[in-house]
């Protein structure tokens, strides 16, 4: 009976490493178009009108369209009852229609995500889950085009499918992040990453924002140029996905794992089990926690902001892009700045002056005035500065206290509330919204998670907890 051959060793020089870790970065500069362009920018300043103009059709039918999405809120105000929308069966605010489709996309995220991790950590078929998730959040998102008139489900069923497998993408690309950098290297390569991820974004937003200023000289509506920009998104993921799928590397699995793993109830079993694994590991489940507390906030404020901008403020959508705009290309130097004072000040002490500057910045949204742009430029600046670095710091910290061979798994937990699927933040504004209606109580309500989450970072031993999940600790941490 022939001996099988062993499993091929795979490079891993520092000049082998740094070409996968070139790679990698471009997953950031892919995906980053859909949630700078769709999430932060047009979905929801988008499809709020398109409800609205559901609602109108329903509620208000001898009204103009044009002119009742204008004068929606004084209608609805003046008729008790009306001026809803109908999700299977529920009555629903416009208003708070894009914050219950987050909502809903991320519950599914909970339930799936985890599984995407068991499988990729056990076939060892990263790579290509990467690619299949990515191609398919990617086509998601070229078809939001097709989202217009009073089609908000089209758009909502659709948000839904291209976040699910944006999450899923994501969890297999982060997993890639321990086994293509040392220890030492982690917090350089995590921010890199996450900084070359806003240039990405920052560039398409940038001709998307051309496009839009001039969709009346190029012979287009306001609503074909919005549609034309979302798509773009789509268009951009897919086409610079095929870099780390050409360079990333998957990596050996034992035999026997590979073997019982196969199926799907399999991975169910391994989820079970690695869910148990945490009781072990209780440092790593507090900082997990924290940051499940804290990443919400900065999801939350950051998927809300544009509708914060148009419904709270009152301000043109150019303001809202070109204030967006400018978030991504400071905050590619706010992630490489947070990354070079962790080297002197140690990550967590980093992460923990970010959140304080976060729960100043919520606090400030009380006070910016209805129409003033110079004050939400200056606010947007702020969080800027914070922005990146918090998430990439946090991403490396949680790189450093996972057991190894469980890096999908473990990222895949992580990723629940990580970019665009902040469950209970989301599910906070949707209900802000619902009782008050109002954008500057609910994005003030996000203060208790960057407190909480402030409170339970601090509360974790993290050299013990690195040293706990069998990793060597890094000089400072």
């Amino acid at each position: 009976m022939p001996v099988p051959a062993p499993p091929a060793v795979l490079d891993d020089s520092p000049g082998a490493r740094r070409r996968e870790q070139r790679g990698w970065y471009f997953y950031d500069w892919a995906n980053s178009a859909f949630y700078t362009v769709v999430i932060s920018v047009f979905l929801g300043p988008y499809l709020i009108p398109v409800a609205k103009t559901a609602a109108c059709a329903k509620d208000f039918p001898s009204v103009e369209p044009g002119r009742c999405v204008d004068t929606f809120d004084q209608l609805a105000a003046a008729s008790p009852g009306l001026g809803y929308v109908d999700v299977l069966g529920a009555d629903i605010r416009p208003a708070a229609y894009f914050g219950l489709i987050t909502t809903v996309a991320v519950f599914l995220q909970i339930v799936i995500l985890p599984i995407v991790g068991a499988l990729a950590d056990h076939t060892g078929r990263k790579k290509e889950m990467l690619g299949v998730f990515a191609y398919a959040g990617a086509l998601a998102a070229l078809c939001l085009f097709f989202v217009e008139g009073d089609r908000y489900l089209l758009g909502g069923v659709l948000f839904i499918l291209a976040n699910l497998a944006y999450g899923a993408s994501i969890v297999v690309y982060d997993s890639f992040l321990p086994q293509i950098s040392t220890p030492e290297e982690r917090d350089g390569v995590s921010s890199r990453g996450w900084a070359i991820g806003y240039l990405g974004g920052g560039l398409l937003l940038a001709l998307n924002l051309v496009l839009y200023l001039q969709y009346e000289s190029l012979g287009l509506t306001q609503g074909m140029a919005v549609r034309i920009c979302m798509m773009s998104a789509g268009l951009w993921w897919a086409t610079f996905t095929i870099i780390p799928l050409l360079r990333l590397r998957n990596r050996p699995v034992p035999a026997h794992e590979t073997t019982a793993l196969r199926s799907v109830g399999g991975s169910f079993r391994q989820l079970g089990r690695t869910l148990s694994e945490l009781r072990r590991y209780p440092l790593t489940l507090l900082f997990l926690v924290a940051y499940l507390v804290y990443n919400d906030g900065v999801q939350t404020v950051i998927g809300n902001s544009a509708a914060f901008a148009s419904e709270a403020l009152k301000l043109p959508q150019e303001v809202q892009i070109t204030a967006i705009l400018m978030v991504q290309f400071v905050a590619f130097f706010g992630a490489l700045l947070l990354g070079r004072l962790a080297r002197s000040f140690g990550t967590k002490r980093t992460v923990l002056a970010s959140l304080v500057l976060w729960t100043a910045i919520v606090a400030m949204a009380m006070f910016v005035a209805e129409g003033q742009a110079l004050q939400f430029y200056l606010m947007a600046f702020a969080i800027a500065i914070v922005l990146g670095g918090t998430q990439a710091l946090s991403r490396s910290l949680f790189s450093q206290v996972i057991p190894k061979g469980r890096e999908a798994e473990y990222f895949s937990l992580l990723q629940i509330s990580d970019k665009g699927s902040a469950f209970i933040g989301s599910l906070t504004i949707t209900l802000a919204l619902q009782f008050t209606n109002s954008y500057r109580i609910a994005i003030l309500s996000m203060v208790v998670f960057f407190v909480l989450g402030f409170v339970l970072l601090a509360m974790t031993n993290l050299p013990k907890a690195i040293r706990a999940a069998g990793n060597e600790v890094p000089a400072r941490v």
